[in-house]
C-alpha cells in the first residue's frame, strides 16, 4: 500500500494491521510461531502488524488461515482492498484507460444528493465543454503515456453531466477567479467554455461563485482542488493521484475550508460579471 498524503488512509491502514495482530494473538501465536506457519520472517509478521508494510490479499488469507479464522479471510482482503481504494496513483486508475477511470466514479456522482466543488485551477468536470474536456484528456493522455481512448472518455464525462439537470441534486461549485484566466486550450475554447459557464449558473439546483483575485488572501489562501460528496467523503486530486478522505475529522475540516472559501466568494450578478471580464479579455 502506497504512502498516503492523508491521514485517513493510515487510519483505515492501522486499523486493518489491528485486526491482524487481534486474530494472531487470540489464537494465541507469537510473532515467531505464525511467521513459522506462514513461511515468512518474523520482521514481515512485525512490519505488517506495525503497518508498516501492507500484506497483499494471500498473505491476509494465510494469515487468517495459520490463525485458524479462514471464515474471516475474505471479510479482511475486502478491508484490504478498501484501504487501497483510498489512495490510488493515477497509473493504477488509468492502466485500462481514460474512460474506464472516469466510468469508476460515475455510480459516486449518482448517488450524492448534496455537491460541494471548489476548483483553484481548472473547470470541474461536471462544467466543462466538449472542447475544454478535450483538451484536457489529451494533454493528460500525453502526459501519462496513456492510450489513446479520449474520444470515449470525453463522451463518459459529458454524459456524466446529466446529474445536473436531476433536481434530485443540488451544487454548489466555487472557483478562483484564475480558472477564468487559465487559458486552457486557447482562445475560442476558452471563450465556449465561459459562455456555458454563464448558462449552467442559471440551473435552479445549481450555485456558481467566484473568488475574485485580490491583493490580500492572507485569511484563506486557494488550496488543492476537492470535491465533497454529501457529507459521506472528499475526493482530492494531487499529481501524483486520487485520493479518497472518508475520515469523519478531515471531511470536517474541508467543509470548513469551503464555508471560508465560500465567505471570500461573490455571486449571481457578481460571478456573472467577472465572466463577462474574461471573456471581454479573450477577445
Amino acid at each position: 500500500m502506497p504512502a498516503s498524503p492523508s491521514s485517513s488512509a493510515q487510519a483505515a491502514r492501522q486499523a486493518l494491521a489491528a485486526r491482524l495482530r487481534d486474530l494472531r494473538l487470540d489464537a494465541e501465536l507469537t510473532v515467531r510461531e505464525l511467521a513459522h506457519r506462514a513461511g515468512w520472517s518474523h520482521s514481515k509478521v512485525s512490519r505488517i502488524e506495525n503497518a508498516r508494510t501492507g500484506p497483499a490479499p494471500e498473505d491476509v488469507r494465510i494469515w487468517a488461515r495459520e490463525c485458524h479464522a479462514d471464515g474471516r479471510a475474505e471479510e479482511l482482503v475486502a478491508a484490504l482492498r478498501a484501504v487501497d481504494g483510498m489512495w490510488i496513483e493515477w497509473s493504477r486508475m488509468e492502466r485500462r484507460g481514460l474512460q474506464k477511470a472516469q466510468e469508476s466514479v460515475r455510480p459516486l456522482y449518482d448517488r450524492t444528493r448534496a455537491h460541494r466543488v471548489y476548483d483553484s485551477w481548472l473547470v470541474p468536470g461536471l462544467l466543462q465543454t466538449m472542447g475544454y474536456t478535450t483538451v484536457i484528456l489529451h494533454a493528460t493522455r500525453r502526459r501519462r503515456g496513456l492510450i489513446d481512448d479520449v474520444e470515449a472518455a470525453v463522451a463518459e464525462r459529458m454524459d456524466r453531466q446529466h446529474v445536473l439537470y436531476d433536481s434530485r441534486h443540488t451544487f454548489v461549485f466555487l472557483l478562483e477567479e484564475a480558472v477564468l484566466r487559465a487559458g486552457i486550450g486557447g482562445r475560442e475554447v476558452m471563450r465556449e467554455q465561459l459562455r456555458h459557464l454563464l448558462t449552467v449558473g442559471f440551473l435552479p439546483n445549481v450555485s456558481l461563485g467566484i473568488v475574485p483575485m485580490q491583493p490580500d488572501r492572507s485569511a484563506m489562501r486557494p488550496v488543492e482542488d476537492f470535491w465533497i460528496f454529501d457529507n459521506a467523503q472528499v475526493a482530492v486530486e494531487l499529481v501524483s493521484g486520487y485520493l479518497t478522505i472518508t475520515q469523519p475529522s478531515e471531511i470536517k475540516m474541508y467543509v470548513q475550508a469551503f464555508q471560508e472559501l465560500g465567505a471570500l466568494a461573490v455571486f449571481g450578478d457578481s460571478a456573472r460579471s467577472l465572466i463577462h471580464r474574461a471573456i471581454t479579455v479573450l477577445g
